[in-house]
């Protein structure tokens, strides 16, 4: 929800700009003052805020990726694990304490009261 609010409140502000500039003339010099050329004031200025925008995820889209491929391991051990709890579980209940001797879950529970 904040994301949206964000984005709206931006784009309704390149809007505005937008259209208080429509008429609005700039001349730009381009390689030191060789070249020049004329041009609207939002062309230059919505360029470079887009400019900005690409260096921006070309700079956080490695980290991202890092980032999911590190939560897809986790998450694979994490259910490796939870796949391994498991089995102890079953194996623990298959142990019959009617069997004369102390099972492995007894033993498990008297050392954990401890």
């Amino acid at each position: 929800m904040i994301r949206l609010t964000v984005v709206s409140m931006l784009l309704l502000i390149v809007a505005n700009f937008y259209l208080q500039n429509l008429d609005r003339e700039v001349t730009l010099r381009y390689f030191f003052g060789f070249q020049e050329a004329s041009t609207l004031i939002y062309i230059p200025v919505l360029s470079a805020f887009g400019i900005g925008l690409l260096i921006a995820m070309i700079l956080l889209f490695p980290p991202w990726v890092r980032g999911r491929i590190e939560l897809r391991r986790k998450t694979k051990a994490l259910l490796e694990l939870e796949a391994d709890l498991e089995q102890l579980r079953r194996s623990m209940n298959r142990v019959s304490p009617h069997s004369g001797s102390v099972g492995a879950r007894d033993r498990f529970e008297d050392v954990a009261d401890e």
